[in-house]
């Protein structure tokens, strides 16, 4: 290679190479502000709190609390059944009855939360202390003794999640961001299925069988966990098939940089600054954490959104995959009758 030749290939790889390097930049960037700017210093506000309507005493004391702060938010139900129903839909962190001896009982659902459980039995605790009243308190759906801090099912979503748009780029790499027709888009979405399928068993099991955090619902958190990866894989296989290598970076700022943030899992969305307190309803992470959350302590009411959420993504991926690759196809198929017929046009005779 001659000397100018050289310098044409330094002038093709610096712009590909800067442009890549600053790409990198700007997701780590991403990422040390969306991690320590959500987790640094988790202010809770407004954590639902169920209260009977017409139950005046314990009306009283959460009306009271709610005038001195706004950690606690009361969340009204016609009766004691709909509020028991409300804590293991998971729509509140506990809820406060009127107990025995003209006193006050507060039964949570540490598992939705530890920490937002926590945070609740001392506010309303020092709520009955100054309120002259007995307290009495019960954790209806406590937390695995193995997983104190409620952080497994968090931890497993991150690796279920990591594991689906991992196989989905590794596919990319080796046979092109977007399949060649729909056939091969078929194949990538039989292979990444059975993918899914199998690192949702594995995941399963070491949290069941092999680590001995959760001695039942295998099956579950396993169908759980393959749903999980899969609707991850189709996430990314369909932004990566319409933009290529922007669309891994995409796919990272989406599903790790604000995904596992927003999630809900480190703390629970209350405790998480405004702009990230609803993500966890929408991103794949978020669902994916709630849903295992939901199998594995709750009743099936708790799973309505997280399990149709995760389908949606699927359904989205599936489509957007199988979109670009009828897009690129057609637009291969263009480039190709063009240069079948691309003869320059014949000159005009001279008149």
């Amino acid at each position: 290679m001659d000397e100018e030749e050289q310098e044409l290939s330094v002038r093709d790889w610096l712009p590909r190479t800067a442009a890549l390097l600053v790409g990198t930049l700007a997701l780590a960037t991403a990422f040390i502000a969306a991690y320590v700017g959500a987790l640094h210093q988790p202010t809770p506000r407004d954590v639902p709190v169920g209260v009977v309507l017409g139950d005046q005493r314990a009306q009283a004391v959460m009306a009271a609390v709610r005038g001195q702060t706004d950690k606690i938010k009361p969340v009204g139900y016609d009766n004691p059944g709909a509020a028991a129903d409300g804590l293991t839909a998971r729509e509140v962190y506990g809820v406060l009855t009127s107990g025995p001896d003209n006193g006050l009982r507060l039964t949570t659902a540490s598992a939705s939360a530890p920490a937002a459980a926590e945070l609740v039995t001392q506010v309303l605790t020092q709520a009955a202390r100054q309120a002259n009243l007995p307290l009495q308190v019960t954790d209806e759906v406590p937390v695995e003794r193995s997983d104190p801090r409620g952080l497994v099912p968090f931890y497993l979503a991150v690796g279920l999640v990591l594991g689906g748009y991992l196989a989905s780029t590794a596919l990319g790499l080796k046979t092109g961001t977007s399949p060649v027709s729909l056939p091969r888009a078929g194949l990538r979405v039989a292979a990444l299925a059975v993918y899914s399928v199998v690192l949702g068993i594995i995941g399963a099991t070491i949290v069941g069988p092999i680590l001995d955090v959760w001695h039942h619902d295998v099956p579950a958190v396993a169908a759980v966990g393959a749903l999980a990866v899969f609707a991850a894989a189709m996430v990314a296989a369909a932004v990566q098939a319409w933009l290529g290598l922007l669309g891994t970076g995409l796919v990272i700022l989406l599903l790790v940089v604000l995904g596992n943030p927003g999630s809900g899992g480190i703390y629970a969305p209350e405790f998480l600054p405004t702009w990230m307190r609803g993500m966890h309803r929408w991103n794949v992470p978020g669902l994916a954490t709630d849903l295992i959350k939901s199998a594995v302590y709750f009743d099936r009411r708790s799973m309505g959104w997280t399990l149709s959420g995760l389908v949606i993504w699927t359904l989205l991926g599936a489509l957007g995959l199988l979109t670009a690759t009828i897009f690129h196809a057609r637009r291969r198929a263009v480039r190709a009758a063009r240069t079948s017929t691309g003869a320059p046009p014949p000159m005009a005779e001279p008149s």
